[in-house]
C-alpha cells in the first residue's frame, strides 16, 4: 500500500515537471514514505533520514528532505527538528506534495508540516506514473483509506483515519486506464478492503459494496485477473465466498490475517471473530475454490499470551494449512490499548515463539508447495526473475511464484507451465514441456 501511495505522489510530481532522479545523491527532493505498524519500521526510517541528511551536508547542501505517511502523521511537526527535513506530509495530504514543494522552493515557507484531515483525500491516490503500453503487467488501485476496526495492537486507525471509500465508477475507470496501458492484473488495496463502501454504498441485492465493486471491475474487457489485499475475516460473508466460485477473473488466492489461534487473545486484540469462525471461513473458501492459496498474518508475543495460547496458534496453523504466513513479533505502539496492557512479554520469549512458529509455517508451506510437483499451473508472466534475470517469473492464480526459462516475448502472456522442481516458496517450470523453444 505504501508503494502505491509513493507511486501516486511521484506521478503527481511528474505531472508538474519533476523528473525521477537516478539516485538519492542526485535528487533535489527525497521523500521517505514511512510506516508505523512496528517500532522497527520507524527506527529504520529515522536512521535512513539521518544518513540522507549527513550525505546532503557533504555533497548536496541544497537538497530538500521530507517524511510522508504513517510516521509523519503520528509524529507531525516534531520531525522538522531533524537536520535537513523541510516537509512532513500526513496520510491525507499526499496530493499536496507538489504545492508544498513549490512553496518551499519559491521561498514562501522554509518548512511545512501538514497532518490535518482532509475530506475527499481517499480519491487523491489515483495517478500512475506514465508508462509505455505493456511496460507493467500488474497494477495496484487504492479503493479506500482508513480503518474503523481499532485492533488493540494497531496504530493504523490513528494514522490513517476513519474509513472513506471511493465511488465504484472512479475505481473502474482507473482500472480500465491501466488495462489500456497493458496491465493484465489489478490488485485492489485498502486497510480493510472488505469494509469498502459500507456507509457510502451498503448492501444491494444481497451483495456487499465490495462484491459489487468486484463485479464491476470483472466486467472490464482485457483484464485477466483480480486480486485484493488486505481483508478482514469479518468481511467474508456468503456473498464474497460465492463470488470466488462465480467470478473467474477473481483468482483463487486469499490473504486473511488471523493474528492468533487463541480465542482469549483474539478477544484482547479486539478482532471480532473466534478461532472456529476463522476456520469455518477457510473451509468454505476451499469448497468454493478447492485449489485456493491461503496466506495469513500472525502476531506472537501479544501481552498476556501464555504458552497455552501460543500452542493454540501452532495448532491453528496446522489445521488451516496455510500456504505461507507473515509472522510478526508484537511491537508496542504508543497510544494503542495493548501498549498499556499488563503482562508485557520479555523479548527473549517473543523471539523464541517467533522462531518456533516460523519453523512450523515453513514446514507446512513446504509440504503444500510440493503438492504442485508434476502438475500444470496457469502463470501470468510478469518479467525477469528477481533472483536471476536470465529467467522469467510470474504468478499462478493461487499466488505462487513460478520461475522458468523463456523468451522476452512471453512477458504479459498467460501460460500453462508444468512444475518440475520446488524450491523455498518458489515453483520451477520446464519450458521444454510447454514448447517455448
Amino acid at each position: 500500500m505504501n508503494e502505491r501511495d509513493s507511486e501516486a505522489v511521484a506521478a503527481q510530481l511528474a505531472a508538474r515537471g519533476y523528473a525521477l532522479a537516478t539516485s538519492e545523491r542526485l535528487a533535489d527532493v527525497v521523500l521517505l514514505n514511512t510506516c508505523s505498524v512496528r517500532d522497527a519500521a520507524e527506527q529504520k526510517a529515522l536512521g535512513r533520514m539521518e544518513n540522507l541528511a549527513a550525505e546532503a551536508r557533504r555533497n548536496r547542501p541544497g537538497q530538500t528532505l521530507g517524511f510522508m505517511g504513517c510516521m509523519a502523521q503520528s509524529r507531525g511537526a516534531e520531525l522538522l527538528a531533524m537536520p535537513g527535513v523541510k516537509l512532513v506530509l500526513g496520510t491525507q495530504k499526499f496530493h499536496r506534495a507538489g504545492d508544498y514543494l513549490d512553496e518551499i522552493f519559491s521561498g514562501g515557507r522554509d518548512k511545512i508540516s501538514d497532518t490535518d484531515e482532509e475530506e475527499g483525500s481517499e480519491g487523491a491516490i489515483k495517478e500512475h506514473l506514465p508508462m509505455a503500453r505493456g511496460a507493467s503487467i500488474t497494477g495496484y488501485v487504492s479503493i479506500m483509506q482508513g480503518c474503523n476496526q481499532y485492533c488493540t495492537f494497531c496504530i493504523v486507525p490513528y494514522t490513517r483515519g476513519e474509513e472513506r471509500s471511493r465511488p465504484i465508477s472512479e475505481i473502474v475507470e482507473e482500472c480500465r486506464q491501466l488495462v489500456e496501458q497493458g496491465v493484465k492484473e489489478v490488485t485492489l488495496l485498502g486497510q480493510i478492503v472488505t469494509s469498502y463502501g459500507k456507509r457510502e454504498i451498503g448492501f444491494r441485492d444481497g451483495k456487499s459494496a465490495f462484491v459489487q465493486l468486484l463485479e464491476a471491475v470483472h466486467e472490464i474487457d482485457g483484464l485477466d485477473r483480480i486480486r485484493f489485499t488486505s481483508p478482514h475475516p469479518k468481511g467474508y460473508g456468503d456473498d464474497l465466498v460465492e463470488a470466488y466460485a462465480r467470478l473467474p477473473k477473481l483468482v483463487e488466492s486469499a490473504h486473511i490475517p488471523v493474528q492468533s489461534g487463541s480465542d482469549r487473545i483474539l478477544k484482547l486484540m479486539h478482532r471480532g471473530y473466534t478461532r472456529a469462525r476463522f476456520l469455518e471461513i477457510i473451509g468454505r473458501l476451499r469448497v468454493a475454490r478447492p485449489e485456493i492459496g491461503i496466506t495469513t498474518d500472525v502476531i506472537v508475543g501479544f501481552p498476556g499470551e501464555t504458552e497455552e495460547d501460543f500452542a493454540e496458534t501452532i495448532s491453528l496453523a496446522h489445521e488451516a494449512q496455510f500456504d505461507n504466513a507473515f509472522v510478526f513479533k508484537y511491537s508496542q505502539r504508543r497510544d494503542t490499548p495493548a501498549a498499556k496492557m499488563p503482562d508485557q512479554l520479555p523479548e527473549a520469549v517473543i523471539e523464541d515463539r517467533h522462531a518456533r512458529l516460523l519453523a512450523e509455517i515453513n514446514h507446512i508451506g513446504k509440504a503444500r508447495y510440493e503438492r504442485f510437483l508434476g502438475r500444470t499451473v496457469e502463470v501470468l508472466v510478469e518479467g525477469p526473475s528477481r533472483k536471476n534475470a536470465a529467467r522469467l517469473e510470474g504468478r499462478s492464480r493461487c499466488n505462487k511464484i513460478v520461475v522458468f526459462e523463456g523468451a522476452p516475448r512471453h512477458r504479459g502472456q498467460i501460460m500453462d507451465l508444468k512444475i518440475t522442481r520446488v524450491g523455498s516458496f518458489t515453483l520451477y517450470g520446464d519450458p521444454a514441456v510447454v514448447g517455448l523453444d
